[in-house]
């Protein structure tokens, strides 16, 4: 039998003092306000510390075959697993390219990264020092690699049905956003479609403005056609920059 979700594990939690120095078997009793959140009591705690043990401690430890790696590639194949087999249920008419691009939304790191945010795995991760010193507890790929361990972890502990249950309670709200409005806003595509239609040449994009921390970058940049400057966003990736200089073109409308 697996084990059974907690009654309420809704309301967000106070974590304690970061994890950083705590042993695994440490760690294993720090997981409890952790457990209580997620919902799940792990029958092995050590593997809910091996998820959220970094690399860079393992190898500042000489302890190389404690880390995350192996869950993350587990987890990984767990969520592709129960998003598509959801997907496919949810969206009987979607032919499987179509499901290929939503399952895409769904896993992408930014997504997971907002879901490991939502748990506050980033408190509890064991980081070396030097990846500590760089922000790796917000860095987007530390914590989706961490959400990928968690759901390895406890596919291990309990079983597909049990990550199943937890994965769409955590997903929730993308789940029911992707069943209001299943088709991708694309503002880029959408708006080379216009301009091509008008012109053989594709607009492009310039990185106007670069700022922050390598864990808090903040990227202005602004899309060009045939010499007019059509629009400007702003975003922390320059994708989302991008996107944004797309959808501020697509107002404007200045090729017109």
């Amino acid at each position: 039998m697996p084990n059974c979700f907690y009654a309420d594990c809704s309301e967000p939690m106070e974590p304690d003092s970061p994890a950083t120095d705590l042993t695994p078997a440490q760690l294993a009793a720090h997981m409890n306000p952790l457990e209580r959140h997620i919902g799940y009591k792990f029958r092995n705690s050590l593997l809910l510390a091996e998820a959220l043990t970094h690399p860079s401690l393992s190898f500042e430890r000489k302890t190389f075959h404690f880390d995350n790696q192996r869950l993350e590639f587990l987890g990984d194949a767990v969520l592709q697993l129960v998003v598509t087999q959801h997907l496919y249920r949810l969206f009987p008419t979607f032919s499987e390219g179509q499901l290929t691009k939503l399952r895409s939304r769904l896993v992408s790191r930014d997504g997971l990264k907002k879901h490991a945010l939502t748990l506050g795995l980033g408190h509890y991760l064991m980081l070396g020092r030097g990846e500590e010193a760089s922000h790796g507890r917000e860095r987007a790929s530390t914590l989706a690699d961490a959400f990928e361990g968690l759901v390895g972890a406890m596919y291990l502990d309990s079983d597909l049905e049990t990550v199943r249950r937890f994965l769409l309670r955590v997903a929730s709200e993308d789940l029911a956003a992707l069943a209001r409005e299943p088709a991708e806003h694309n503002p880029k595509g959408e708006l080379q479609e216009i301009l091509q239609s008008i012109s053989p040449q594709s607009p492009a994009y310039e990185v106007v403005s670069e700022t922050g921390p390598d864990h808090l970058k903040a990227f202005i940049c602004r899309v060009l056609w045939e010499d007019k400057d059509l629009g400007r966003g702003s975003g922390q990736s320059k994708k989302q920059a991008e996107i944004n200089a797309a959808s501020d073109a697509l107002e404007q409308r200045l090729w017109e």
